[in-house]
């Protein structure tokens, strides 16, 4: 096996004469080399660089090479790392193996066998990644829009949306802004029996509700100033396919009165017409809003909640899903490096650490605008934090702070007034929207309406 272009290899022996020997060949062999002389700053500068393997003596002066594995394991598992030692014994080479070391071998080494070794532990690696990549793709392999995820949330979504595709039962997704309800919407309606009919999207909050009901059902010539020819509506489009009413919790009473008969009936009104025209269409709906919260509330008719809510499924947060993360950001590092015709690798482990420890509150959109901004600014190969947006940096900074404040301080402070702090975060945060708001805070609308105003 060749050694690919871009693997570069960490050599750590503080045995100075030995490593020269040891890049030289190494280098030889086609691959990239970092050496140093401790354990101590191979665990910094695998922080810092993405290596590919670490060639690692045992026996150092600061930090010897199986307490370094532990430390560099314990932060990229990933990494494949080689233990070399001069004093080969069964019980240094259990340690070595149980913590974490592809494999162990002995000085003087046989170069014909660390080569192999190293062949072996990188085409491991690959072949691993591989296989989670697979994974992956058979997880998202029925879904069009390329849902990006292995986490065990996803998973569960996916295999709701399994269920629900092929039936003809109307469906509303729920979820935060930013969380992928649209891809979900994809998904139903390329996996149903409707997949070769057309999708036809409605963005209701976008639109007035006088030309909401026109771009839903059509108008005929003269319904209303503009109106210089007759217009088929979304519906009509959509027949024989599936129509996406996103945003469905922004319509008005009147317009749910209308939408509801609609959905009873399957007919619709052009705007100017009394005549009704049959329409064959599937319904999915998606909103940011609690619904069941809205009919309380009196502002969505419970009728067509129930039309609605037929089959339910409920998008998760990212903050939800962190381990989809590092999958994400990956995704969209490549579509902007190809878009914008650059060579970005990847994070280094400081940057992929603020994006792990982020909330995201706008979340998977979120994501991708800080990725795109970070593809545009990165110098080099690698993004750092210092090309992350700087709120991410200042919402980590002001959480530390807030929690070293609490910590330390020694007078506490009273229920009432945490209580108070965080509802102002949360509205901070969500910029004064109650709904999200009362979500991150994990209450209801009503409860923090309820606490507002005491």
């Amino acid at each position: 096996m060749a050694a690919r272009h871009e693997t570069t290899v960490l050599v750590v022996d503080d045995d100075e004469s030995h490593r020269t020997i040891l890049q030289a060949l190494i280098k030889g062999w086609g691959y990239k080399l970092e050496g140093v002389d401790d354990g101590s700053k191979a665990v910094e500068l695998a922080k810092e660089k993405p290596f590919d393997l670490i060639l690692m003596d045992v026996r150092m002066a600061v930090m010897g090479g199986i307490e370094a594995l532990k430390e560099i394991k314990s932060y990229n598992p990933s990494i494949p790392i080689i233990i070399m030692t001069a004093y080969s014994n069964v019980e240094s080479a259990v340690e070595a193996i149980k913590a974490g070391a592809y494999d162990y071998l002995t000085k003087p080494l046989d170069f014909d066998m660390l080569r192999l070794t190293m062949e072996r532990a990188l085409e491991h690696v690959s072949l691993k990644a591989e296989n989670q990549e697979l994974k992956e793709r058979l997880v998202s392999s029925f879904d069009p829009g390329n849902i990006v995820g292995r986490s065990e949330a996803i998973r569960r979504l996916m295999d709701m949306v399994a269920m629900i595709a092929p039936s003809e039962a109307t469906v509303l997704i729920t979820g935060e802004s930013g969380t992928g309800k649209e891809l979900i919407a994809k998904s139903i309606h390329f996996n149903s029996s409707r997949k070769n009919g057309p999708l036809v999207t409605v963005n209701c909050a976008a639109l007035s509700e006088t030309l909401l009901e026109s771009e839903l059902f059509g108008h005929e010539k003269g319904a209303f100033t503009g109106a210089d020819k007759r217009r088929e509506g979304r519906f009509m489009h959509a027949h024989k396919g599936t129509i996406f009413l996103d945003e469905i919790g922004e319509i008005s009473p009147a317009m749910q009165v209308k939408l509801l008969r609609t959905i009873q009936s399957r007919e619709i009104q052009r705007v100017g017409n009394d005549q009704t025209i049959q329409v064959d269409v599937r319904i999915v709906a998606a909103t940011n809003r609690d619904l069941k919260e809205e009919v309380e509330a009196g502002n969505f008719r419970q009728d067509l909640y129930y039309r609605l809510n037929v089959m339910t499924v409920v998008v998760p947060p990212l903050r939800d899903r962190r381990e989809d993360i590092p999958l994400l950001a990956m995704h969209f590092l490549h579509k902007f490096a190809d878009t914008n015709r650059k060579i970005v690798k990847g994070f280094t482990p400081q940057a992929m650490d603020m994006l792990l420890k982020y909330d995201w509150p706008g979340n998977i959109r979120e994501l991708e605008n800080a990725v795109e901004r970070a593809v545009v600014l990165v110098p080099g190969e690698y993004v750092t934090e210092r090309e992350l947006p700087l709120s991410i940096d200042q919402s980590l900074e002001s959480h530390d702070n807030a929690t070293s404040k609490i910590v330390q301080s020694e007078d506490i402070l009273p229920l009432d007034e945490v209580e108070r702090e965080a509802i102002l975060a949360a509205l901070e945060i969500t910029k004064g929207n109650k709904t999200e708001a009362a979500k991150k805070l994990g209450i209801t609308r009503k409860t923090l309406l309820a606490k507002l105003q005491r």
